[in-house]
């Protein structure tokens, strides 16, 4: 009976040092690591100051809706180019056309995902908005491919040639126009002439 007793109560000790353990020592550094975490997840505030920006250009159509014209916006820093890249287009489907500008990407159009090759090759997976929403037309579709193109290529030097990708399928136009289905090299005579 008294050894009973006293293995019992061994039993009682070690649980109880086991969980003052977890409450006092687990616990608080499970709680002090998940913090820390939090504070670098994108769209929280860091204790260690200002989010990182850089300059990217993005692309509107020209009023007359004839070209393209590149305004330079802050895009928050990623740290890998395949991270730039989803930022630099999310920031391109969002941000809205500077005055006397015209956005080119169909409302609610979202980004799905984007690769990049070692070829230098980005394909860019698109919502299926951005060819349901479409106002279609030859140019309005030139014009909405080749800001998505020239978000990439112009911001990010190794990337190469894009193509358009929607709703996770190859497609062979957004309206009808455009042959989608293949990457797509920038096309400089898109671009408003500097008048200066």
């Amino acid at each position: 009976m008294n050894r009973r007793s006293a293995v019992l109560t061994m039993l009682v000790i070690g649980a109880a040092f086991v969980v003052s353990w977890v409450l006092f020592v687990a616990v608080p550094r499970w709680y002090s690591a998940r913090q820390q975490t939090s504070a670098l997840v994108p769209g929280t505030t860091s204790a260690a100051g200002p989010r990182r920006t850089i300059k990217a250009t993005l692309f509107y159509a020209t009023a007359d809706s004839q070209h393209l014209a590149g305004i330079a916006r802050d895009v928050e820093l990623a740290d890998t180019p395949l991270e730039q890249a989803q930022r630099i287009l999310d920031a391109q489907l969002r941000d809205p056309a500077p005055k006397d500008l015209v956005s080119t990407i169909p409302s609610r159009t979202s980004l799905r995902s984007v690769y990049v090759t070692e070829r230098g090759e980005a394909y860019v997976d698109l919502s299926p908005e951005v060819s349901a929403a479409h106002p279609g037309g030859s140019l309005n579709e030139i014009l909405t491919v080749y800001t998505i193109v020239h978000a990439l290529t112009a911001n990010l030097p190794a990337i190469k040639a894009v193509q358009i990708l929607v709703d996770g399928r190859e497609v062979d136009t957004l309206a009808g126009h455009v042959d989608l289905r293949r990457p797509l090299l920038p096309l400089r005579e898109l671009m408003e002439k500097d008048e200066s």
